[in-house]
């Protein structure tokens, strides 16, 4: 616990720092550096917060990764509007020629339509001249509102007693049997010190304990499955995210929908806040579901999604009405199948690792691919390769149910019909499933 909460401090300080900075890179290899900083703490974060939910948690961490994702959700549509104000309509630099080359603006967006590769125009934009842009402000303006975050850890950090200059008497926000949740009564006292104890390395609480060879001595080739077709599962629906939200805006200005910029930008919001909104429903809904028939509905409604997409695909209407939802069934995918495969793993935290890094990957090349498709084969490729993935996706979480079928259960599941027997208890004082 100590090493996670210290690498989210750093982390999120780092990020604070990275957006301060980012207004004053008048280079693009620094720019390029920082912004790899920045993608290191977020990645770092990403993981680090599903992992601990997990190992925390265990069997009630459905709720708390839903209500994780939401926040994630919250901050991608809110994070736009903080920056719009500050974001100028022209272009950013002022010279002789400014007007002619604002006004030259949709003639370069016609121009490069992938449909005509040959057929260019040139056209001059000022590189010198006075910057009048303002959207510096929004880049400070961000760090300041995520500097609290890193304030909030290191508050933490010093009422859990761990940080080494600072071991004073201050009281414990909370006590080790309400991280834990499961503990028995006579032992409460016991577990107090159990949190503010170093953990042995190597220990199941060390940061890096899935990282050791002697985790997978004797693993079944089931436990490798899971893992791998959980992690293809969200390869497949977090590259949906990244690539319907970076490109649905450039299909849907191209014919036959073209549809006006203006009312086109409209569409990445209306699919991020309806993922927003979607991640907020499955708060209440994953304590009433299983994580699997949540990511089962998730998974079969993105394929009926792309598919009425592709029916209707000449319809101004339903691609919005798609999109809207689309982002519904894409929304819980994530911490439904992080819970679900946790479930399956009985909970070593291991799998998160794997499945965030896997989500990664996908939103990365996947946007990459469909970029790449579309500029060859022409906008509709924009559906085609959504539907592909969709199926894909249906595809590999049909292999992880039928590996979670083929998975040896613990041993306190096969004992799970004498309800007398007592549980066995840990060295931390957690109940072992």
């Amino acid at each position: 616990l100590a090493q996670s909460l210290f690498a989210l401090f750093a982390s999120s300080l780092a990020i604070s720092l990275v957006f301060a900075i980012i207004p004053l890179c008048h280079n693009v290899v620094v720019l390029a550096v920082v912004m790899a900083v920045a993608g290191l703490a977020m990645g770092c974060i990403d993981t680090i917060s599903n992992m601990q939910l997990v190992k925390i948690y265990q069997k009630d961490s459905a709720i708390f990764l839903q209500a994780l994702h939401f926040f994630v959700g919250f901050g991608a549509l809110l994070s736009p509007l903080i920056a719009d104000p500050f974001l100028s309509d022209t272009n950013c630099i002022l010279s002789n020629s400014t007007a002619n080359a604002s006004s030259n603006l949709p003639h370069i967006r016609k121009s490069l339509v992938p449909h005509h590769p040959g057929n260019l125009s040139h056209y001059d934009l000022p590189m010198k001249g006075m910057v009048v842009t303002r959207v510096s402000y929004a880049f400070w303006i961000m760090a300041l509102i995520n500097l609290p975050v890193p304030i909030a850890v290191f508050f933490l950090l010093y009422k859990e007693r761990m940080v080494p200059c600072f071991n004073g008497s201050s009281h414990p926000l909370l006590s080790a049997d309400e991280l834990a949740m499961e503990t028995r009564p006579g032992e409460k006292e016991d577990l107090s010190t159990t949190v503010q104890r170093p953990h042995a390395a190597g220990g199941h609480d060390d940061l890096f304990s899935c990282c050791q060879s002697k985790n997978f001595r004797g693993a079944s080739y089931t436990y490798f499955a899971v893992h791998i077709t959980g992690a293809l599962v969200l390869f497949m629906t977090d590259g949906i995210v990244g690539e319907y939200s970076g490109f649905v805006y450039s299909y849907a200005v191209e014919e036959p929908l073209s549809v006006v910029h203006k009312v086109a930008g409209y569409l990445p919001s209306l699919f991020w806040g309806f993922i927003t909104l979607g991640r907020l429903i499955s708060i209440p809904v994953s304590y009433r579901m299983k994580p699997s028939t949540m990511v089962f509905i998730n998974v079969v409604g993105v394929l009926i999604t792309f598919l009425l997409l592709l029916i209707f695909s000449y319809s101004v209407v339903f691609l919005f009405v798609g999109t809207a939802s689309l982002g519904l069934f894409l929304s819980s995918t994530f911490p439904s199948m992080l819970a679900y495969t946790e479930d399956i793993l009985q909970y070593k935290g291991c799998a998160t690792t794997v499945l965030v890094t896997g989500a990664g990957i996908g939103e990365m090349v996947l946007q990459l691919l469909v970029g790449s498709i579309i500029h060859d084969q022409g906008s509709y490729s924009f559906l085609v390769c959504g539907m592909i993935f969709g199926c894909l996706a249906f595809t590999f979480y049909a292999f992880l149910l039928f590996f979670h079928r083929m998975y040896p259960k613990p041993p306190s599941e096969l004992d799970g019909a004498s309800p007398d027997k007592a549980a066995a208890l840990d060295d931390t004082g957690q109940y072992q499933r």
